[in-house]
């Protein structure tokens, strides 16, 4: 039984961060977050409105008043911010662009909701000089916890199609399950199934499905709580009945419900 898989790459690129104190709502505190811009004619020198945990359970802590610092004379045509969540996903779908208040000074605020996950958050700042060069010029992090208690995920319609199939030539099997979580749809981490071959065995590889939308995993929608995946089976298959067993996991490790799932291969 072999999965299909997409091939990913990755680019590095390294940054150089500087120690600088940031005050932050009153309380002096230092990070490792400003990153040299170079030669360019502009220069973080300090960045308020990050704690270090934002808890919605304290009233009025879903609004981050981001304010980002320049060193003067810097000449910034446009400023603004990207969060990324624990599971690196933007939260923002475009760039937010910070407002100039005055010279060197720019500001805007965002709000943090309850089905955002629970976990270590980072925002990226970024700069564009009038010569129309952008690049990120500082970060912070902070730990939220998005006011609820941690609840295990849970899964629920199991599909694998065909469940009965007649091996005389390699063939693809759609698989797939709906899985939900009471903190949210972003809390859960993974979800899997292990399949066990009709004598019983299994290799106990997890075996991961996806709800990002992609055809090569069988996925129709992404962000629509469907994880799919599509794998093959071919003459040298061991033939009898197979048992997938459906799980999902979320960010604090709690595991979902067990679906188990037959499928007849001849």
């Amino acid at each position: 039984m072999r999965v299909l898989a997409s091939k990913y790459y990755s680019v590095m690129r390294k940054i150089y961060f500087f120690l600088i104190p940031l005050l932050l709502w009153g309380c002096e505190k230092t990070y490792n977050d400003i990153i040299d811009s170079g030669t360019d004619n502009y220069q973080v020198s300090s960045i308020h409105g990050i704690k270090d945990t934002v808890d919605l359970k304290v009233p009025g802590d879903s609004l981050l008043n981001l304010r980002l610092f320049f060193t003067p004379p810097s000449q910034v045509y446009k400023a603004y911010f990207d969060i990324y969540a624990s599971d690196n996903s933007k939260l923002n779908p475009s760039p937010v662009e910070m407002y100039k208040i005055i010279d060197d000074l720019y500001e805007n605020q965002f709000i943090l909701k309850r089905e955002n996950p629970i976990g270590n958050y980072t925002v990226r700042f970024s700069a564009e000089g009038f010569e129309g060069n952008a690049k990120q010029v500082a970060l912070a992090t902070f730990y939220f916890k998005n006011g609820q208690g941690n609840l295990p995920p849970v899964i629920s319609n199991t599909i694998i199609d065909p469940d009965t199939v007649v091996v005389n030539q390699p063939t693809v099997i759609l698989t797939s399950v709906q899985a939900s979580d009471p903190n949210g749809l972003n809390d859960i981490l993974e979800v899997y199934f292990v399949v066990y071959r009709p004598d019983g065995s299994s290799n106990n590889n997890r075996v991961f499905l996806y709800d990002d939308g992609t055809s090569e995993n069988g996925d129709l929608t992404a962000g629509d709580g469907i994880f799919s995946r599509l794998i093959q089976v071919d003459q040298s298959n061991q033939k009898g009945t197979y048992r997938f067993e459906f799980r999902a996991k979320d960010r604090i490790g709690d595991l979902s419900n067990l679906i188990n799932h037959f499928v007849l291969i001849q």
